[in-house]
């Protein structure tokens, strides 16, 4: 049995057999999610990838993410696998309906990528905005590569975003 987290995507294996597995959809709730068929009328989000383990501890979601799901560690009366418990994990989702936020441009996601734009928060920190201007802020800069170093960036680089992960660095351009 491996201790930690698993790094390995849980595999998709249709609606119910595992707790939002790859290709499995989630309902919107005030307080809540659930687990509903994709083709019901209450789906609003498919997983792409889902990992066991903490965020902080696994592999980043896919680029265009709309949003995460943490999941609590569980012990239901009936579960996937009949062992009596849902372990902690995460699943990256996306909407099924635009907007996207984790389109490039899109305002939101929980990672910034090329073409996101984000705008100056105060205390040296940026947080994303959608390009378009339709956001609570106006975008002031646009990331138009991610690399290794920032010695990588163009020379017409006017900001620097700190991104992490094997390319940490996002080169931005003022828009």
């Amino acid at each position: 049995m491996e201790d930690g987290p698993s790094r390995e995507p849980t595999r998709a294996s249709g609606f119910g057999a595992v707790f939002l597995a790859v290709d499995e959809c989630s309902s919107f709730g005030t307080t809540s999610f659930t687990e509903v068929p994709c083709s019901g009328e209450r789906a609003a989000a498919r997983v792409v990838a889902r990992y066991d383990g903490r965020v902080d501890d696994g592999p980043p979601c896919p680029g265009t993410t709309d949003f995460v799901l943490h999941i609590s560690e569980q012990r239901p009366s009936r579960d996937e696998d009949g062992d009596g418990a849902v372990p902690q994990g995460y699943a990256c989702m996306r909407k099924l309906q635009p907007p996207h936020p984790g389109d490039p441009g899109g305002g939101g996601g929980p990672r910034t990528i090329v073409g996101d734009c984000v705008y100056g928060a105060g205390g040296g920190k940026v947080r994303e905005t959608a390009c378009d201007g339709g956001g609570r802020e106006k975008p002031e800069y646009k990331v138009t590569e991610v690399v290794a170093a920032r010695t990588d960036c163009p020379a017409t680089t006017a900001l620097y975003v700190q991104l992490g992960g094997a390319t940490p660095v996002g080169c931005a351009r003022p828009v």
